[in-house]
């Protein structure tokens, strides 16, 4: 052991992959791991944190935001107002001891929907998260996302890539060369450093780019162009990243999202998958009943699909809770955004990126007298309390889309306290209070529930075996909270933040800026694919292909894992 150990000392420890429930526990830290209590007791820490009193937590993760690249600039410039109104922040130095209000170098427009880099580190470690994964960044496109990433300060990052349009994969598929389909999968991950592959409403965005409908899409139904469906798509890319071996499956926007009716479509996406593992995303907006026309006819169908989801364990969701007020939609489903944009009257920004992805961007405000948002706001709970499983299920707002990050102390206090809950009910639009199953509903999350939907089950869900637990070997990301009746209180404000073992947040002060790695995958690669690859990239693109991959100078420190053998 080295001479710079921290004792973090008699703390209340959830650790749930450990199985400690609320145990009086130390914690011992050595560098940026945390170890074995010293056999020795003439050991002596170098530093000590007293926890008596206090909650002690692994850091926590987030498997599902949108915080870098090109859509999120976008909703910064389309959101100048945000900028203006927004109070200064001050970018921290290593020696500055305030969070925000002293020292360090003052920047305006920081806040907002869509904070800028450095305010997303400060306010993810305000919460006491530790990592986080953008989840839809089209390859092309990974050089802007990842310079953002690395400008991203306390917290260990990542991003999930898209790939549901990407005109090499939908030939491969029309081909019936599932080879071809895995190698584009796993060379695109390694040439854009990324960490999962990601589906949006997959056959749907071409389709629309083409002229048809983008939303109402049938599994079946083929994709102009290319005679392939979103059944192939979803299947072939399941099975590559199963056959690469990959630490976190298929990453799936399914189709239709925010359509009335589309439960159903859901439910044959997850029947689709045959017992392959995929991750649904922001599975709130995927569980409506209604007719497609009719927006007001939207209803909770989450019943069905929440009974599959708990009899199927190969599939894991996050939720996408909405919270009530005004955010900004951004999606790699450009059919979504003209749709929202027509829904709301707002504005809209829409993109195209080659051959690979789409892209929508429109203000929107979720009101609690709608009765649209009031049902979605339902719906994101009732997946909340009825799934049985808590290590398959993560908490998220599809951040901003649902609403921000900075809501998650709210969602907390409405799965942990049933009476704050039903208030809120009675106060929404009242056909949503009288009929949504939420009503009948009276669990209440456990503090051990709570770290598990927040930290353990995104890192077991993401195949990191170093976060999302307080064991020996465990990366030293720890959060302290002090305990309060009021669970939107307690989860607002930790009391320390350790990241890599250093002890950055103390009482609501930045102690210093630190930047954590950026996390990737280094996936097997079949290279006798690369001769077709790369021509097909050189016909197609506007880059070549040799110039595609992005290089080791776009990161500050990156940690790529290996997973599988690679082929000769």
């Amino acid at each position: 052991m080295s001479t710079e150990l921290l004792k973090i000392a008699g703390g209340t420890v959830y650790d749930p992959a450990n199985n400690i429930d609320g145990q009086v526990r130390d914690i011992w830290v050595d560098g940026g791991a945390i170890v074995a209590a010293p056999s020795d007791p003439a050991i002596r820490p170098a530093r000590q944190i007293d926890a008596a009193g206090l909650v002690v937590m692994p850091g926590g993760v987030d498997i599902h935001c949108h915080i870098a690249g090109p859509k999120v600039n976008i909703a910064r410039r389309m959101l100048p107002e945000q900028r203006r109104l927004s109070p200064p922040l001050r970018r921290r130095g290593p020696r500055d001891a305030s969070f925000g209000e002293q020292g360090g170098e003052l920047h305006s427009g920081t806040l907002g929907d869509t904070p800028s880099t450095f305010a997303t580190g400060y306010k993810y470690i305000g919460l006491g998260y530790t990592t986080a994964f953008d989840a839809a960044i089209a390859p092309l496109t990974a050089r802007h996302a990842h310079l953002e990433l690395a400008d991203t300060p306390c917290i260990d990052k990542g991003c999930y890539l898209l790939m549901a349009d990407h005109h090499y994969l939908l030939e491969a598929i029309r081909d019936g060369d599932a080879g071809r389909a895995t190698a584009l999968v796993g060379w695109l991950l390694n040439a854009a450093k990324g960490y999962a592959p990601k589906l949006v409403n997959p056959g749907g965005v071409e389709s629309w780019k083409r002229g048809a409908a983008g939303l109402h899409t049938d599994l079946d139904r083929p994709t102009p162009g290319f005679g392939v469906t979103a059944r192939q798509i979803i299947v072939a890319v399941a099975e590559a990243a199963a056959q690469l071996n990959l630490p976190h499956p298929l990453h799936l926007h399914a189709n239709n999202l925010g359509v009335p009716g589309n439960w159903e479509t859901t439910l044959e996406t997850m029947r689709a998958l045959e017992g392959r593992r995929a991750h649904l995303a922001h599975i709130q907006f995927h569980s409506y009943g209604g007719e497609p026309n009719d927006p007001h006819s939207l209803c909770s169908r989450v019943g069905p699909l929440v009974d599959y989801f708990n009899s199927h364990d190969n599939l894991s969701v996050d939720v996408g809770q909405v919270l009530f007020g005004p955010t900004v939609s951004m999606t790699g489903d450009s059919a979504v955004g003209q749709y929202l944009s027509r829904l709301y009257g707002k504005s809209w920004y829409s993109h195209d990126t080659e051959c690979e992805a789409g892209c929508g961007v429109t203000p929107i405000e979720y009101k609690d007298k709608s009765l649209v948002n009031a049902w979605q706001w339902a719906i994101g709970l009732e997946w909340f309390l009825l799934a049985r499983d808590p290590w398959r299920i993560a908490m998220s707002t599809d951040h901003p889309n649902g609403g921000s990050f900075l809501a998650y102390p709210k969602i907390i206090r409405l799965l942990m306290d049933r009476g704050y809950r039903h208030e809120t009910l009675a106060m929404i639009h009242p056909t949503v209070g009288a009929r949504s199953a939420l009503a009948q509903l009276d669990r209440e999350y456990s503090l051990q529930e709570i770290c598990i939907i927040t930290r353990a089950a995104p890192a077991r869900m993401l195949g990191l075996t170093t976060k999302g637990h307080l064991g020996p070997g465990g990366d030293a990301d720890i959060t302290i909270y002090s305990p309060h009746a009021d669970r939107e209180q307690m989860f607002s404000l930790p009391r320390h933040v350790i990241k890599a073992g250093e002890h950055i947040f103390k009482g609501g002060e930045l102690r210093r800026e630190t930047f954590g790695k950026t996390l990737s995958v280094a996936a097997p690669f079949d290279s006798g694919r690369e001769p077709h690859l790369e021509q097909w990239f050189n016909d197609h693109y506007s880059i070549r292909y040799r110039n595609y991959p992005v290089d080791e100078s776009y990161f500050r420190s990156r940690q790529e894992f290996s997973y599988g053998e690679r082929k000769a």
